[in-house]
């Protein structure tokens, strides 16, 4: 969707009789440009990195950026085939030119999130028109969920964008006569489709292609489908998808099948993890509905406005609102789908939100025009509601004793959170007795973002996984030749905080594909108990990040010669005794 070529046309595809209309494209995606980019990537070094998946997704890459392995991603030095790469390869890339921080870990999750929101504004705007672009791309932006995983080094974000940009690329192709602009609507589809494979997985084409499937199946868009040239589309999908995963296999293959690139990606990844309970995520069927809507916040209020103003008609009309119903389609599809799954996880129903986005700000367009009468009356005293219990909750939530830091930060969480709640309240109230429509969505946008602003800065008080401090204070005092350990748990963000590799004792968990694939490699650096106390008692320096539950039982009680030079609530960091320089 080239801004480009979409202003040349209106949203008929009539020729435009002035160049206003350019001008404002690229006046508008400028500006978003701009505001999205200080309000996703202003706050993105101010935290720690979190356990486990920042610390996991920032290794990662920085592995490959020392090795140069960008084939054969590794995770604290084993064989990790979770994920496809293309998060690792742009991370890498980054971490190469300006270093590992959390800034630049969380920079790649920060410029997708700009660019959902720019292909989220461009689609709403060819479809509908401007005013619903703008109010699409502030609804998306200012989602809480949506906002939250912008700031979280995360794969989920990547694939949520790449799979939205095909799904737009694929209604806005839909609505172009054969020539230049449909063939390259369509192309922009399959490329998407790649690149969303190469973030997270086959479903990068399957759910676009289900979804698609489901709409014309529908609404009976066979004849209009063609041309959608799938053999040129098929050919630019694989070329672009493809080497990646054949190369991995050809550098991975093994004769044992547990230990096969193969087996473990396709099979245990994609078939195992959908079908079974295999990675121990399961939930009810229901989990994503409130996960959903809480995500939604705060237009999720505008839902039963949005949904009847988007089946205006009923099932009758349903040529009329194409493009609604597949939203809609794109919407519960995407729901269902991950709702079937044994495996669930709160990211997986992202990409539904650029598609809720558009919808909702078609509805905010109206309102805002003054088109919707006083249904938004409903809306706006739910959002009174909510929010007075949201700053209620704040003010009574009691502060834990044991947890320093968030007994420091609680005071100013609840003025700033809940000042952000009451201001809402208050001006949504006066909104509604003045009967300004236009005042009350406009004091949710500002309330909400206060209220994200004030979220984001506070997270990090409330991460008690992290190992930041200690590594903070570890990393200096590290020789190239001293010995790292992490007992008892894998912390994932100590390997990218001390730059190096760490010896992992006691503990599995993910890392088991790559340990057993490479027991020659691994058998020294994951350890058993045993194993631990004969390298312990080994010359030369050695460090111990500890699991509390595993330094109770192990050190006070043995023989190891220990000191202990910090702690936090889970995690005390051990030197062997006289070792320190």
């Amino acid at each position: 969707m080239p801004p480009a070529t979409s202003c040349l046309s209106t949203p008929s595809g009539k020729s435009a009789s002035t160049g206003d209309a350019c001008c404002t494209w690229w006046r508008d995606l400028i500006l978003i440009t701009v505001i999205t980019g200080l309000w996703f990537c202003a706050l993105l070094g101010v935290r720690p990195l979190s356990n486990p998946d920042e610390g996991r997704y920032t290794e990662i890459p920085r592995e490959m950026a020392v090795t140069g392995d960008f084939v054969t991603p590794r995770l604290n030095g084993v064989k990790y085939f979770e994920k496809p790469p293309l998060v690792y390869w742009l991370s890498a890339l980054t971490f190469r030119q300006f270093g590992v921080s959390e800034f630049t870990a969380r920079l790649w999750g920060g410029l997708f999130s700009i660019f959902g929101v720019l292909l989220t504004y461009s689609a709403a705007r060819l479809i509908y028109d401007r005013r619903t672009g703008i109010w699409s791309a502030i609804v998306l932006s200012t989602s809480l969920l949506y906002y939250i995983l912008s700031q979280i080094m995360l794969l989920d974000m990547a694939v949520a964008v790449t799979m939205s940009g095909a799904l737009f690329s694929f209604i806005l192709a839909m609505r172009e006569p054969r020539g230049k602009r449909r063939f390259g609507l369509f192309m922009s589809f399959y490329a998407f489709m790649a690149l969303a494979t190469l973030s997270k997985g086959l479903i990068g084409f399957a759910i676009p292609g289900a979804v698609i499937f489901l709409w014309v199946l529908l609404l009976n868009r066979w004849r209009a489908l063609w041309p959608f040239y799938p053999l040129l589309g098929t050919v630019l999908l694989l070329a672009i998808a493809a080497p990646w995963h054949i190369l991995a296999s050809q550098a991975n293959h093994s004769a044992i099948q547990q230990h096969d690139f193969a087996w473990f990606y396709f099979v245990h990844e994609h078939w195992l993890r959908f079908t079974t309970r295999i990675h121990g995520r399961f939930e009810p069927w229901w989990f994503f509905l409130p996960i959903f809507l809480v995500g939604l916040f705060p237009w999720v209020f505008f839902a039963k406005q949005t949904l009847r103003n988007s089946l205006s008609g009923g099932w009758k009309a349903r040529s009329q609102n194409a493009e609604a119903w597949f939203f809609l389609i794109w919407v519960v599809f995407i729901i269902a789908f991950f709702s079937k799954s044994q495996s669930k996880l709160i990211p997986y129903i992202l990409p539904v939100f650029p598609a809720c986005a558009v919808l909702i700000g078609r509805s905010m367009s109206g309102l805002w025009q003054g088109l919707a009468g006083s249904s938004y009356r409903k809306s706006g005293w739910a959002f009174i509601v909510a929010c007075l219990l949201l700053a209620v909750a704040i003010s009574v939530y009691p502060a834990p004793k044991d947890q320093p830091e968030i007994c420091a930060y609680l005071p100013i969480l609840r003025v700033t959170l809940g000042g952000a709640l009451l201001l809402g309240a208050g001006t949504t109230f006066l909104a509604l007795r003045r009967k300004q429509a236009r005042l009350m969505i406009g004091a949710i946008a500002i309330s909400s973002t206060i209220l994200l602003l004030g979220v984001n800065a506070g997270a990090g008080s409330f991460d008690k996984a992290s190992t930041e401090k200690l590594a903070k204070i570890l990393k200096p005092m590290l020789k190239p030749e001293d010995r790292v350990y992490s007992v008892g748990f894998y912390c994932q963000d100590l390997p990218p905080y001390l730059e190096r590799l760490v010896s992992v004792v006691d503990y599995r968990g993910e890392l088991a594909f790559g340990i057993d694939a490479e027991p020659e490699i691994t058998s020294k650096r994951f350890l058993n108990r045993d194993g631990f106390i004969r390298q312990w008692a080994e010359p030369g320096n050695a460090y111990a990040v500890v699991r509390k539950s595993y330094y109770d039982k192990w050190f006070p009680a043995s023989n190891l010669p220990y000191d202990v030079i910090a702690q936090t609530n889970r995690f005390v960091l051990v030197v062997k005794r006289n070792s320190q320089p």
